[in-house]
């Protein structure tokens, strides 16, 4: 079991709710409450099981904040994603978070007096700065700004060669906006020359085709970064970065737009790297980082042959994975995340059982439990990650995992092995990120058919159930404009989104087992996901430490 210095773990009993139990706890990725129109996939799609609940005892049932400050971003207009939004959910307690924390480090200037920074900069006389990222202004794995600040402080503080590898978005931000992002980078690096330092565009693609795979689910994707970025090969090449994004998004959207490289005058790439040179991967987002991060940072690599593994000084922007201590340089140290809910109810005997479909299943185990990889106590605990479909878009095989991870939390449930039951059911983030809308509509009727077949199973066991999300998605599909109706583009197509949403998200709690009197107050107007984690200590009977997010529940005599 993992230690924690002085930390006292016994958590107080309950004075009215009872112990032993059995808790399922549902968090359903993407799923946020919208008023119903066509482009809500959630209230258009036949879910049965979500539907009742909403529709059932008032007391049982409510919105929650996902985003912004109550899930330690920077504003109200910032997004919530999963990793932030599971981190709140099993942290019980609201910390700066992702972009907030690198927002800190850049306005104060420490991320330039940090040793990550320092490491880099032995590069900055003989070698080239290479920044490799997601452009876009989404917020939600980056922010363009950051890129903006990180360039300048770079040269301010003796980058002398810079080189910018950039990913199109296309996902978290409107289809076709990569243009305009690549056009002021440009005009940045533009000024940068006058002043003297060597500061191009080097190499490009689409997000979910070059670099920014996670989960190890397909390695051909960071491969054909590495094969620009490292290599200096790509099928297409271009002296003109923005003329290479609106040339190749003839055939292709900003997610999958394929490789190139800018090359000189005699045909050249002008950024490969090499051999003395310092990386920055400035995504502070980890997920889609790590798999790049192992490939620039491991000697004994073996997911693709690199061709050659160059010398060079590499930092994350912020650590992406702190079990692995990848990378093992970082300019933005990560939050603290101590004392989560999962370590708590493992030191009070609680017996755990998490699942999720691949591109899901470190939100319910790693994110969950404050950034940290493994068990807390391999007998008391058990971790099952379901294989996600590979080489296809979500969009064509919409209900994902979502039976299979219903399946197997129904067996946990039955078994009486587990005193907690935690599934991500990815349907509704994933197959919305595609912006197919029929295809998500299909998503959100499976995610509903797998969460009926955990509280029919709760019911058998005369259990409880909590039912929550983790950000918006599935529940509005299409741009709006200020009054709210749906934008379409100067030859009449409806404009899709793609993005997280800033919605609130539902949660739900109920079963047999649930004692009486017990009902969600009214009295946490703002509640938000970090106030989910004593919501469930109090379910399986015990006090949350009294520095956690309020409960959301309360127990009133009858």
């Amino acid at each position: 079991m993992a230690s924690s210095g002085q930390v006292s773990w016994k958590l107080e009993d309950h004075p009215k709710l009872p112990k032993g139990k059995t808790i399922a706890v549902v968090v359903l990725d993407g799923w946020g409450e919208n008023k119903p129109d066509d482009y809500n996939c959630i209230h258009v799609a036949e879910t049965l099981t979500m539907d009742s609940l909403k529709q059932g005892a008032p007391e049982k049932w409510r919105l929650i904040r996902a985003h912004g400050t109550a899930v330690g971003l920077p504003t109200e207009e910032d997004m919530g994603n999963s990793e932030v939004g599971h981190n709140a959910l099993g942290a019980g307690r609201i910390f700066a978070q992702g972009a907030k924390l690198v927002d800190l480090a850049l306005a104060s200037g420490k991320i330039y007096e940090g040793e990550g920074f320092k490491y880099i900069s032995e590069s900055f006389e003989k070698g080239t700065l290479h920044l490799i990222g997601l452009l876009s202004d989404g917020g939600v794995h980056s922010r363009l700004d950051q890129l903006q600040l990180l360039l300048k402080g770079a040269s301010d503080h003796g980058a002398k060669r810079i080189r910018v590898h950039f990913l199109t978005d296309g996902r978290d931000v409107s289809d076709g906006s990569s243009v305009g992002f690549v056009e002021t980078i440009e005009n940045d690096l533009a000024n940068l020359r006058e002043k003297g330092v060597d500061a191009r565009i080097a190499s490009g693609g689409g997000r979910m085709y070059v670099t920014m795979d996670r989960y190890e689910n397909d390695w051909d994707v960071v491969k054909r970064g590495w094969d620009a970025q490292v290599l200096g090969e790509a099928p297409h090449k271009f002296t003109n970065a923005v003329e290479a994004v609106k040339k190749l998004r003839e055939n292709a959207n900003d997610q999958y737009l394929p490789p190139f490289v800018i090359v000189d005058e005699h045909n050249k790439a002008v950024g490969p790297i090499v051999d003395g040179d310092a990386v920055v991967t400035f995504n502070f987002r980890a997920d889609r980082m790590v798999m790049l991060a192992k490939a620039l940072e491991y000697q004994d690599f073996d997911k693709f042959d690199r061709v050659r593994f160059p010398k060079i000084r590499y930092a994350g922007m912020l650590q992406y994975d702190g079990e692995l201590k990848l990378p093992s340089h970082y300019l933005v140290s990560p939050p603290e995340i101590d004392r989560t809910s999962g370590e708590y109810l493992v030191y009070n005997g609680i017996r755990t059982f998490a699942c999720s479909e691949t591109v899901k299943f470190g939100h319910v185990t790693f994110f969950w439990n404050g950034n940290r990889s493994g068990y807390f106590n391999p007998e008391l605990e058990k971790y099952v990650e379901i294989p996600s479909d590979i080489g296809i878009s979500f969009n064509l095989q919409p209900k994902m995992k979502a039976l299979e991870i219903g399946e197997r939390a129904r067996d946990a449930i039955l078994s009486l092995k587990f005193d907690q039951v935690r599934v991500n059911i990815a349907n509704g983030d994933m197959v919305g990120h595609t912006g197919d809308i029929q295809a998500t509509i299909v998503a959100c009727k499976a995610a509903d058919e797998a969460v009926k077949m955990i509280l029919d199973a709760i019911e058998q066991v005369g259990g409880i159930y909590v039912v929550t999300a983790d950000h918006g998605n599935a529940e509005d599909m299409v741009k709006r404009d200020k009054c709210g109706q749906p934008l379409y583009d100067k030859n009449g197509q409806l404009q899709i989104l793609t993005s997280h949403t800033c919605h609130p998200v539902p949660i739900a709690i109920g079963g047999p087992g649930l004692a009486p009197g017990v009902r969600l107050r009214n009295d946490v107007p703002d509640g938000g996901l970090a106030n989910v984690a004593a919501t469930i200590m109090n379910l399986h009977g015990f006090v949350a430490p009294n520095d956690y997010e309020p409960t959301l529940i309360q127990v009133v005599d009858n």
